[in-house]
């Protein structure tokens, strides 16, 4: 008699991790190194989707192979495991389920979180009939494509584990599984990176310039910053004290030039004044886009509210950034007078001892509510 199979117990830790996983905890999955590589190109102009591309294949491969795992260690337990997914993936997903569960389920029954929304509407009566008629048409084209090319009879050995044996059907299954779960991490990536690498990259730009990563409320008058905050009626991504009295707002956007409507919304998104433990500060707003179109008007308008625009499309743009606070704050960096073919070495060597995690997670005060006398 067969062991009861249950596909939770099939899978490993590193697949609920790298399936759900976020902020720190996708840092150190994928390594200070690869989130470092990628920051550095894009202060050199190199697009975010570019960027991260190697980062997403990446998860995508090592997801792929948490889901051979699974499937191997399922044909250990039921030699006709694949044939049992259709009914197993439809009772996992009416039930209570965690998120990389539910996710699995559906890549097992060929479908994505928007497949499933799309092709059943959010209906779990109409699960059971879908992977009914599911299984079977896999079984029809597993035999057809046996007829087609002959019997597969693939014996596979993992390590130290048992040795399984997997026919059309098996291979079959796994490739609609991965098949599915590949489109779905690539259609996740915009969300999983746009807030993650707003901060690492606004908390990287900063570091660079010698600016100093604070908690909140800050002990010092000048020279730091913190990320992701809210004073007054708008939260900025970054807000930076240059020197006592004078503060800069960021509000950073991987927008492209087709969304001029969006970007201009920011010129005008933040208050002149603001007031950080008890001390006034005038306020500027730097707006650092993706790129803008030739005839958007949008530096013609932020010129009139006061605002500053920085294109990440241009090269080495944290140059104009120094730039911009040397003309307008009066802080000068060295990073003005490095020469453009030893830009990126130049930031590469500064992010060497960045904590990128701390830009996630954020830093907590050492003494809460402590002001500088």
């Amino acid at each position: 008699m067969q062991a009861k199979l249950s596909i939770p117990d099939l899978m490993p830790s590193v697949f609920r991790e790298l399936v759900e996983s976020k902020g720190a905890t996708f840092i150190r999955q994928i390594g200070e190194d690869s989130v470092r590589k990628v920051v550095v190109d894009i202060l050199c102009g190199v697009n975010l989707r570019a960027s991260t591309e190697s980062i997403t294949r990446q998860r995508i491969g090592k997801v792929n192979a948490a889901t051979l795992l699974i499937y191997l260690r399922g044909l250990q337990v039921a030699s006709d495991f694949s044939r049992q997914i259709a009914q197993l993936a439809a009772s996992g997903l009416s039930q209570r389920a965690s998120k990389s569960e539910k996710w699995l389920y559906q890549w097992m029954l060929g479908l994505t979180d928007k497949g499933f929304q799309n092709v059943l509407r959010d209906d779990s009566t109409a699960v059971g009939r879908y992977a009914k008629s599911f299984a079977g048409s896999l079984e029809s084209l597993a035999k057809q494509v046996g007829q087609d090319y002959g019997n597969l009879n693939c014996r596979v050995k993992l390590a130290r584990e048992q040795q399984v044996t997997l026919d059309w059907h098996d291979i079959l299954s796994l490739f609609y599984t991965i098949g599915s779960q590949t489109l779905a991490i690539r259609g996740s990536e915009k969300s999983t990176y746009g807030k993650l690498f707003e901060r690492l990259v606004l908390g990287s730009v900063l570091s660079v310039l010698d600016f100093e990563h604070t908690a909140v409320p800050p002990t010092k008058l000048g020279g730091v910053f913190w990320l992701s905050s809210k004073i007054g009626e708008r939260e900025a991504d970054a807000t930076l004290l240059v020197k006592p009295g004078q503060a800069i707002r960021f509000d950073l956007g991987f927008i492209g030039r087709g969304n001029p409507e969006i970007t201009k919304d920011k010129v005008s998104r933040f208050e002149r004044d603001l007031e950080v433990n008890r001390k006034r500060y005038h306020s500027a707003t730097i707006i650092i886009v993706d790129r803008v179109g030739p005839n958007s008007g949008l530096e013609e308008q932020a010129h009139r509210a006061g605002a500053y625009v920085i294109q990440m499309s241009m090269s080495h743009w944290p140059k104009q950034l120094a730039k911009l606070l040397a003309e307008k704050f009066s802080y000068r960096h060295e990073l003005m007078n490095v020469a453009p073919h030893a830009v990126a070495d130049y930031i590469q060597k500064k992010l060497q001892q960045v904590q990128f995690e701390d830009f996630v997670r954020g830093l907590k005060p050492t003494t809460p509510g402590a002001q500088r006398k």
